[in-house]
This record gives structure tokens, C-alpha cells and sequence, in this order.
């Protein structure tokens, strides 16, 4: 069937942080370790014409976990091999083997691996893999009530919404192969380096 994905509908997203809740609270995650992050982008452009200054504002949010990519950096740099991939391509950690190097975050574009110094262990989103498994969805879809989130298989997922796009800050598709299809806000488009932001980004 193919490797399990996240859908993200960014034009939906009302960046509530429903999902960052659920996720905390199934997986009992220490305070300061948050798997799923909404990122909040803002920017925008103005002009003078005539003495007048004309404003363009945009914002748009969007929800972002561990991808589960294809090509996994993160992976290759655990010199334990802790850090593994499931035959449905996830990828997980086994926690006695891990001994918090830091190297797989360091090397995850998507900084979607964080430190429980608590256990001075790496941790991440895993997809619910117990859910899953049960034939329920991971507890970040269920809890969205914009229904902004779907949880399948990437290449129904495609099928169903079309190819992935390229949404600002993140990277090209090409760099991991990303387990995650983008629908993209209408402003995303208007999003570029120097115009625009993540405006929560400290918080990460």
C-alpha cells in the first residue's frame, strides 16, 4: 500500500494549536517538548503613490511534525541506529539505544526531533504508530476541528489532493521526500525570504 502521510490543508488551518494539544497530552510528552509545531507566518509589501502608502498584509498557519521522509538525514547520522525505519516507512526511535547525541536534529531540516533532557533521550512524533495499528487516526487528526489534517497513505493522499507544493519556510520536496502532502494557503504564494516570517519561531 505504500508509506503513511500526513495531509495538511493550510488554507484551513486556523493555527488553534488543537492538534499540538492532542499530541502532548496522548503521548505524556515533558514540558518544553512539543512534536507538533504550528508555524505562524506573517509578512507582507507597501508602496507610495502619490504621497498615499498602501498596505499588503498577508498570515497563514500551518501544522508540521515529523515527516517521515523518504530520505532520512536524520537517520543516517544516528551512530547508534536508535533512530530506525518501520517497514511502513515510519520513523521512530528506540529509546535504550539512544544515547541524546543531538546529531539527528541537528541534521533534520524540519528540526522535528527534540531533547527530553528529562530522560537525556531524543524524541519525536512517531504517528501514533499504536493507533494506527488499532485502525484509528493519529490523535493530531482527530482533534482538529477544521479537519486541516488527514492521516493515509501519501500516494492515495496525492491522488486525492494533488501533488505536493512548496509552502515558505520549508524546503524543497527533493531534499527528503517528505511523508506529507500540502494543500497551500492562498497567501503562501506571496511568501518569500525577504518578505516574509515565522513569527513564533522561538518558540521551537
Amino acid at each position: 500500500m505504500g508509506r503513511f502521510a500526513f495531509y495538511i490543508d493550510s488554507s484551513a488551518c486556523s493555527g488553534c494549536k488543537a492538534c499540538q494539544a492532542a499530541c502532548r497530552d496522548k503521548n505524556d510528552l515533558a514540558p518544553g517538548v512539543s512534536w507538533r509545531r504550528i508555524y505562524e507566518v506573517e509578512g507582507g509589501s507597501w508602496k507610495i503613490t502619490d504621497g498615499v502608502i498602501t498596505e499588503k498584509p498577508f498570515a497563514y498557519n500551518f501544522s508540521m511534525s515529523c515527516n517521515h521522509c523518504e530520505e532520512t538525514p536524520c537517520v543516517d547520522a544516528c551512530p547508534t541506529t536508535a533512530l530506525h525505519k518501520t517497514l511502513d516507512g515510519l520513523v521512530v526511535i528506540d529509546k535504550l539505544k539512544c544515547m541524546g547525541c543531538n546529531y539527528c536534529e541537528w541534521t533534520c531540516p524540519y528540526k522535528a526531533l527534540k531533547m527530553d533532557a528529562s530522560q537525556g533521550v531524543m524524541t519525536k512524533c512517531d504517528m501514533c504508530e499504536d493507533y494506527i495499528y488499532e485502525g484509528r487516526n493519529p490523535a493530531c487528526v482527530d482533534a482538529c476541528p477544521m479537519r486541516a489534517l488527514e492521516f493515509g497513505y501519501y500516494d492515495t493522499l496525492v491522488n486525492l489532493h494533488g501533488s505536493n507544493a512548496k509552502i515558505y519556510p520549508l524546503p524543497g520536496y527533493d531534499m527528503t521526500r517528505p511523508s506529507v502532502v500540502i494543500k497551500v494557503h492562498p497567501d503562501a504564494s506571496k511568501a518569500t525570504n525577504d518578505n516574509a516570517a515565522v513569527n513564533n519561531l522561538e518558540v521551537y
